[in-house]
Formats: C-alpha cells, structure tokens, sequence
C-alpha cells in the first residue's frame, strides 16, 4: 500500500511539474529524472523547456539531453535528428564528438535485416566514416571501425541474395552476370567462396541448355571457371561439387569432340 501511494504521489508530482510555468524547476526535475535513468519523464520535461532555454547557459545541454532521452528509449529515428541538429548548432562544444557519435549510432540501430532495402545501412556507414573524418584521435574510432565492418557483411548479404537469386530461379545466364558482378564489387566478401561456385556451376548449366552451335565455347569458359575456383580457394568446402562439375564439364566436352570427329568424317 505504501509503495501504491508513493507511484501515485510521484504521478501527481510529475503532472504538476508538466503544467508549471516554472522553467528553472522543470529543467532542474529533468535533470533528476535524467539522472535516475527516468528517460520518459526527463523527455516529457525537456521537450516543453528546451524551446525556452535558447539563448541561456543551459540551453546546449539541454538539447543534448533531450537527445540522448529518444536514444535511451529506442526512438532512434527521432535521435539521429535532435543529434544531428545539436552538433550542427554547437559544432565547437565539448559535447559535440558524442552528439555525433550518438547519431551515426542512432543510424546504425536503424540498420533494417539484410533482406530489406539497406538505404539505411548505406548512410549509417557514411556518418561512421564521417565521425572518424572529424575526430581521428577519438576513443570511439576502433568502434567505430567495428560498426562499419559489421555493416559492410550486411551489404554483402544483401548483394550475394540479390546475385543468388537468379541461381534459384534457375536463370543461369543471368545468374553467371550477377555473380560474376558480385565478386568484383565484393572481392573480400565472406560469400565470394560460394559465389564463385555457383558462378561455376551455372555457366555449366547455361552451356548445357544451349544451342548445339554455342555449347562447346561455353562448355570450355565453365572450365575456366573451375580453374580460376581451385587456383583461388584451394581448401573450398565446395571442392567436391566444383570437380563433379568439371568432371561433367569434360565429358560433355568429350562428346561434343567426338561428334565433330564424326561429322567430319562423314563429310
């Protein structure tokens, strides 16, 4: 019972505070509020004096307040903005590397999963680099490193999705296009391994669904492909299928020989 009255005591308390006129004391309250990682109420506070704090000693740290309360509570969308506004407004103050930090970060909190559009990715990665630009000698820097890395192996999801999917819809000519766009724009991606097979493996299959006429050139470029597979990844888990498919490569390669041989004969 006694806890009872104390939460409606401090409701009462705080809706009080929400309709006094008194600046001072609010922003006072917010900064207990903030303090005691009452993120709500310090934002209820701040949101109402923040506006009214402009031209006087509190009003810089005010607004980065309110900014840090929409990150603390997850509204990242409304953070990057009030972070970004702050350290446009107080490019010089000692609080703006973190207010910088904190939005590239409420940009990278935004980052959807990688099978959604990664416009998102793209500009938390752009404010990363930005920040490391502006504060090279900074503590965060290494994070910063770190952050960027983790949304770069997104992207190269997203791309090798994007390529494997015409392997999937058994598009194979397609598939070689993509693929093969895949690894130059990706060449350190942890998924070029398995691109270059399926690079492999489609042209294989491209040549096989050919005209007669196109088959044996396409044939021998699936044998380079292989070649180029091995000389590269050495140690594959794909190796076994690679080599079946090369295996298969020859032998087609074989037959198309021998019916040329035959042909020729019967000229």
């Amino acid at each position: 019972m006694v806890g009872l009255l104390l939460v409606v005591s401090g409701c009462s308390n705080f809706q009080k505070l929400l309709k006094s006129d008194d600046v001072e004391k609010k922003y006072k309250a917010a900064l207990e509020y903030y303090e005691k990682e009452d993120y709500y109420r310090a934002n209820q506070l701040l949101e109402q004096v923040s506006p009214l704090l402009t031209g006087s000693e509190q009003a810089e740290q005010a607004k980065f307040y309110l900014a840090d309360t929409y990150y603390e509570m997850g509204d990242y969308l409304l953070a990057d903005f009030h972070f970004k506004t702050f350290y446009q407004t107080y490019p010089r103050s000692p609080l703006a590397e973190q207010a910088m930090y904190n939005q590239a970060l409420a940009l990278y909190n935004q980052s959807p999963s990688f099978e959604q559009d990664q416009t998102t990715t793209v500009t938390a990665i752009e404010a990363l680099q930005e920040f490391m630009v502006r504060y090279p000698s900074s503590d965060r820097v290494k994070e910063a490193n770190e952050l960027i890395d983790e949304l770069l192996v997104k992207l190269d999801k997203k791309a090798f999705d994007n390529a494997r999917l015409y392997y999937q819809l058994r598009n194979w000519r397609s598939a070689v296009v993509a693929l093969d766009n895949f690894l130059k724009e990706h060449a350190s991606s942890p998924y070029s391994e398995e691109a270059a097979f399926l690079k492999l493996d489609a042209q294989y299959r491209y040549a096989l669904e050919s005209i007669p006429s196109k088959q044996e050139e396409r044939l021998q470029l699936a044998a380079e492909y292989y070649q180029n597979f091995i000389d590269q990844y050495p140690d594959s888990k794909f190796t076994r299928n690679a080599l079946q498919v090369y295996e298969d490569t020859l032998a087609n390669l074989e037959k198309i020989k021998k019916s040329n041989n035959q042909a020729q004969a019967n000229s």
